[in-house]
């Protein structure tokens, strides 16, 4: 690996994504290859050039990448200064595979909203323990992709299914400490995943995993409050381990799970007579 390349890359927790791969690299270039994967790809700096199926295609900012699997690519820098990218390697599932062709025809999509849901799927992705929220976006994610191949990319429709949106409310109430996945409530509630995070959305003003996470730091606050520690409390509530515990519960109530069991004030007067 080249001194100036700078490369994290791991495996989340998530049904779907294979690989998350981020990279800054200066001179390196990718040689003709495939994936068995599907590869989505935004640009954070500088420019890439890439061949695919006998013709060049240019990659900056603005655009968002998504290469089929089975098909040769290569890959290089654009400018000088070299490029820095974020990766996700997605299940060839996912994706229909007669959307292949569509996708060798227009690799580089322009799409503002699509780029930015890519990104805060990365984002979520960073650290393990919002597998709920990542599934949501992929979700999303999936579902825009799925448009832009099909050449229907349409404001999707409303998704008002208050019933629905109640059913999993319940679930989510019920399985607040182990949690469950966007496709098994999709399954037990019979209904499509997006559908799922558009009904519940639209019912009661956030998308299903911050309610999961607002009900476990309900769980966690009771429990602390009940003597016990925060290493018991993470496992107990649902979280991932004590450091996602602590960073939801910081930015939710503002303060450290220890400072919030430990801030009970000091008794007002005595009850001694002078």
């Amino acid at each position: 690996m080249p001194a100036d390349a700078q490369v994290a890359a791991w495996r989340p927790g998530v049904p779907g994504v294979t690989e998350v791969f981020h990279a800054h690299f200066t001179d390196h270039r990718y040689p003709m290859h495939t994936h068995d994967a599907w590869t989505l790809l935004i640009v954070d700096d500088g420019a890439v050039r890439f061949d695919l199926d006998h013709h060049e295609h240019g990659v900056t900012r603005s655009l968002v990448t998504l290469l089929p699997p089975h098909v040769p690519h290569d890959g290089r820098a654009a400018t000088p200064r070299g490029f820095g990218k974020r990766v996700l390697y997605l299940e060839p599932e996912l994706l229909e595979e007669r959307l292949i062709g569509a996708a060798v025809d227009r690799p580089a999509l322009a799409d503002p909203l699509l780029r930015t849901r890519i990104g805060q799927l990365h984002e979520v992705l960073r650290l393990p323990g919002d597998e709920l929220e990542a599934q949501s976006r992929l979700a999303l994610v999936r579902e825009r992709l799925n448009g832009h191949l099909r050449h229907d990319v349409t404001a999707p429709p409303a998704s008002r299914d208050p019933a629905v949106a109640r059913r999993l409310r319940r679930l989510l109430d019920e399985r607040a400490p182990q949690g469950l996945s966007l496709d098994e409530a999709a399954r037990i509630l019979q209904v499509h995943p997006t559908h799922l995070v558009r009904s519940f959305s639209r019912a009661y003003g956030m998308p299903p995993h911050l309610y999961l996470t607002g009900r476990r730091v309900d769980l966690a606050r009771r429990l602390l409050l009940a003597g016990r520690r925060p290493a018991e409390v993470a496992v107990a509530a649902g979280f991932y381990d004590q450091p996602h515990l602590t960073r939801v519960f910081r930015r939710t109530v503002g303060v450290s799970p220890a400072r919030y069991a430990g801030g009970r004030p000091g008794r007002q007067g005595s009850d001694t007579a002078c």
